[in-house]
């Protein structure tokens, strides 16, 4: 394998290219490293168990001189290195659109904010050169004080003096502050009154957190609701309180020790806690954990991070357990980002509010990864990455700004071979999400500065992105079918170059096709310069469009239909009367406000009801992801069974066959794992078809539905083990939060110059 890093920091000039040379001897790894633009690029080839290797000591063992301020890393296909060399470094690159993402705090900070002796003792806004708030305070470039929403406090002597010092660690650090000159905290009831500020409001704050009272927080993209995660009456509350009624809550822990009593981390996991973004990270929970069963009901994981501002350091340090920490909105809506705000919006869910009067330019919620298959998978690219770009292998003939999709919302912009993607906007399916989405992309292209010359969107005629690019931009703007931009985004980030061709699995919950009909379990043959759609899951229907992403049992009536015919009728896996069952069939027949879809989420939804596990859904893919669950608990090595009909993969015999398992009373842990296995079967099945007459041995795994671990490191082993090459995200989300990427390589491609 190759191991693909750019980092981004301190690097140049501080011994690291020497560093990387000799870690790289050392473990008998071939590549090169060179300085770019923006800091250091390394390419390293080897056994997957060295790079792994190499990854975890590049941090720990680095010269103590230099800083990371970002690291994105991929494991590729190896290109045949010869040996290991400095190479010589890139002058090329437009430094000038490189805006930093927001740097968790550093260690020396957090030594600073720990002794007492110091001037910045307990202060929530200690910063340096190497760490703090970048992207949400950036008003416009240059980044300079006066373009920043620190413009508005004056440093003091001591800061001056600091800054000004080439010697000091403070030297031109923008946010520098400290009690005497910076911002500060203040504590308010819910009517909006001051109760305390600065040291005590961190007091106050601690204690009430104790009593089981929600907080709502300021931290450096927007607000977080904090309350003790060990107390299942305060956890419920929350929940009760924010509409969100089962999705999991991310956890907030005081230090990586914490962690490591509560939860079951490997390497990479903790490599991914501890970085330098700080992301939510999805790991297995201990049989003997302490969090309350609130916390991810129902799951055997949860998603935990550590402190990564100092105000966020000195409360957990003083309260010594871990918090819920959750993005302050209500279901659906973006996360509150101001002081009106959230007084307006969240008085019926915080009881208390700890603010402070830096203004925040940009929303940016939490970065979610999980590592799975070896790698490090983002679930949701925002704080931490945004907007850092991915390097895409080819040049952009134009500017692109690509619009993205609905759900888990971005935007990107592409110049050259970099394609920078904004923070995490969100679904848009409220006006509040709505009003954000534009303000992003205004924003994105009054920051970088730049006119784009073709816009792409979505094919979905009913998609807000699509809409408003064509009232926005109808004279530059070019569509591209959703599934395919899938494709074309797993393609980018693998560096997958030229008229390379791969075999494209596109599974997700919906996607609007060239035909009108609602796609979503396809297997494709693609390239930069277009797509073939060779199988797909066999077509059934959506009694009550829309209705069934919520309600899987609609789904599975369907297929009951498909599989039984008038027989579904009959049917009592269901928790529906016989009549109920006749009025959906027959909605089926006549096709009655019944979509057909090809859809691979919604087949994992059905399969959920069908075996009782979930009905209607609180949250997006909640029955999938229970599934995920429950297959979790079983080491089943079966599968049921299925056919390829010229180019339908046909599930009638699958659905046959579960209903059997459940007559006979097998474990439904036993049934939902083989009918993963069954997915992984029909994955390397069409593979192997389509390299048989084509030769194409690249197989790129993409859509939502791979966010499903189970179904990932299986496919991607599966594949492996039989000659193909497997491409998975490891820079973007397989789910529509990487569709802007695709986007932006699609415009790039088929623009022709004049």
């Amino acid at each position: 394998m190759r191991l693909k890093i750019d980092i981004t920091g301190l690097v140049q000039g501080v011994g690291f290219r020497p560093f990387v040379f000799k870690l790289a001897e050392e473990l008998g790894l071939k590549g090169y490293v060179l300085n770019n633009a923006t800091g250091v690029l390394i390419e390293v080839e080897g056994e997957e168990g060295k790079l792994s290797e190499f990854l975890l000591r590049l941090d720990s063992e680095k010269p103590d001189i230099s800083r990371i301020f970002s690291l994105q890393h991929a494991f590729l296909e190896e290109s045949g290195f010869t040996g290991f060399e400095i190479r010589k470094s890139m002058d090329k690159g437009d430094k000038r659109v490189f805006i930093l993402p927001d740097i968790s705090a550093c260690e020396e900070c957090l030594r600073d904010v720990t002794e007492p002796r110091d001037r910045r003792f307990l202060y929530p806004f200690t910063n340096c050169t190497n760490c703090g708030p970048r992207f949400t305070i950036i008003e416009k470039l240059p980044y300079d004080r006066r373009n920043t929403s620190m413009k508005n406090f004056s440093m003091c002597p001591a800061c001056k003096k600091e800054y000004h010092m080439d010697s000091d660690r403070r030297f031109h650090a923008q946010p520098i502050a400290c009690w005497a000159c910076g911002p500060w905290i203040s504590l308010y009831d819910r009517e909006g009154q001051v109760l305390c500020e600065k040291e005590s409001a961190l007091e106050k704050t601690v204690n009430l957190i104790r009593k089981g009272y929600i907080i709502a927080a300021k931290g450096i993209g927007g607000y977080h609701l904090i309350c003790d995660a060990t107390t299942e009456d305060t956890v419920r509350r929350l929940r009760e309180r924010k509409h969100r009624e089962e999705k999991p809550l991310a956890v907030m822990f005081p230090d990586i020790e914490a962690i490591r009593q509560e939860m079951n981390i490997t390497p990479l996991e903790e490599r991914a806690i501890t970085s330098i973004e700080k992301p939510v990270v999805i790991v297995e929970k201990k049989a003997s954990t302490s969090l309350a069963a609130s916390v991810s009901p129902g799951y055997r994981s949860a998603g935990v991070f550590l402190p990564y501002t100092p105000m966020h350091y000195l409360i957990l340090r003083k309260f010594r357990k871990p918090v819920v920490a959750t993005s302050a909105n209500i279901s659906d809506e973006p996360i509150v980002a101001d002081e009106a705000d959230a007084f307006a919006r969240l008085s019926g869910t915080a009881d208390y509010f700890l603010t402070h009067n830096r203004r925040i330019l940009r929303r940016c919620d939490d970065s979610v990864v999980r590592i799975a298959a070896g790698r490090q998978m983002p679930v949701r690219r925002s704080r931490g990455f945004a907007p850092l770009p991915v390097t895409v292998p080819f040049k952009l003939k134009k500017p692109v700004l690509a619009l993205g999709a609905y759900m888990n919302s971005t935007i990107a912009l592409g110049i050259d071979d970099r394609v920078f993607i904004s923070q995490h906007i969100g679904d848009l399916d409220t006006p509040l999400a709505m009003e954000f989405y534009e303000q992003a992309v205004e924003d994105f292209l009054g920051l970088f500065r730049i006119k784009p010359e073709v816009v792409v969107s979505d094919m979905h005629p009913g998609y807000y992105s699509t809409k408003y690019g064509e009232r926005r931009f109808q004279d530059m703007l070019l569509k591209v079918q959703h599934h395919y931009a899938h494709i074309l985004s797993c393609m980018a980030e693998n560096g997958v170059a030229g008229h390379t061709e791969v075999i494209g699995f596109a599974f997700d919950g919906t996607g609007y096709a060239p035909d009108g009909t609602i796609w979503g379990g396809e297997v494709l043959t693609a390239s930069y310069s277009g797509f073939k759609r060779v199988f797909h899951l066999s077509p059934y229907r959506l009694p009550g469009g829309d209705r069934a992403v919520k309600e899987p049992y609609r789904s599975a009536i369907s297929l009951l239909y498909e599989t039984l015919g008038e027989g579904a009728a009959e049917t009592d896996v269901l928790p529906l009367s016989q009549e109920k069952r006749l009025f959906f069939i027959n909605m089926i027949k006549n096709d009655i406000n019944s979509p057909v879809t090809t859809s691979m989420g919604r087949l994992f939804d059905a399969v959920a009801s069908i075996t009782g596990l979930r009905h209607r859904v609180s949250y997006h893919a909640q029955a999938a992801a229970e599934l995920e669950q429950l297959a979790l608990g079983s080491d089943e090595k079966g599968s049921y069974a299925f056919s390829i009909e010229k180019d339908t993969i046909v599930h009638t015999p699958m659905l046959g066959m579960i209903l059997d398992d459940l007559k006979a009373g097998v474990p439904k842990e036993d049934i939902a794992r083989k009918f993963h296995n069954t997915i992984v079967e029909i994955i390397v099945s069409t593979a192997e078809s389509i390299r048989k007459e084509t030769g194409i041995s690249h197989a790129a795994l993409s859509g939502g539905v791979f966010q499903n671990t189970i179904l990932l490191e299986n496919a991607f082993n599966a594949l492996k083990e039989r000659g193909f090459v497997p491409l998975t995200h490891q820079l973007v989300p397989p789910n529509d939060g990487g569709i802007a990427l695709g986007q932006a390589a699609f415009a790039g491609r088929h623009v022709k110059m004049p």
